[in-house]
């Protein structure tokens, strides 16, 4: 396990100090919140355009139960049961990391609530509307990786908690389908 934590933490440091000033705005945009908020709306408009009745009604509650599940998940199930303390926190890498917003956010990392949200949101709503957009769950998935990514970038989490939080968001979405679809059949 010290091994793992070990690679965990020179792979943070390798991607992290990657990173230029030049590319920084960029990274804090994908990452901030505020950019998904059109996303989130056109994927909704796409769910009430070409879903109907009870599948739009379903479709839209499978949604907000998801956001709910990933989000609320990746703390009580992970954060506050793990307590593994964010790189910025952690004595022995707070002076190695480029930390470009300034502040790091929340005391833990294990597992990354933006790779669970958009992970979780890119597999239930790239499924749900698969019949309607074939590549979108890839487009979808595209979209959860560099927000994903630009976590690392940022200095605000390990490799590991991107893939833990992707892993928990994917199956989320999934077991989000799977109900979707045993509520919906015929």
């Amino acid at each position: 396990m010290t091994k793992l934590i070990r690679w965990d933490s020179e792979l943070l440091l390798y991607f992290n100090n990657m990173g230029t000033e030049f590319w920084d705005p960029f990274w804090l945009t994908v990452s901030g919140v505020a950019i998904w908020i059109p996303l989130y709306a056109l994927l909704v408009f796409f769910i009430v355009k070409k879903l109907k009745g009870k599948h739009m009604w379903f479709a839209l509650l499978a949604v907000a139960l998801n956001v709910v599940f990933t989000d609320q998940g990746s703390v009580q199930l992970f954060k506050e049961q793990f307590l593994r303390l964010r790189p910025c926190h952690a004595e022995n890498l707070a002076e190695q990391i480029r930390l470009v917003k300034g502040s790091c956010g929340g005391k833990y990392s294990f597992i990354s609530s933006h790779a669970s949200n958009t992970f979780g949101l890119a597999v239930l709503v790239g499924l749900l509307l698969k019949p309607h957009f074939k590549y979108l769950i890839g487009i979808l998935l595209i979209w959860a990786a560099l927000v994903s990514y630009s976590r690392v970038y940022l200095g605000v989490h390990y490799p590991g908690d991107i893939l833990g939080g992707a892993i928990f968001g994917s199956l989320i979405g999934f077991l989000m389908f799977k109900l979707y679809q045993r509520i919906l059949r015929p």
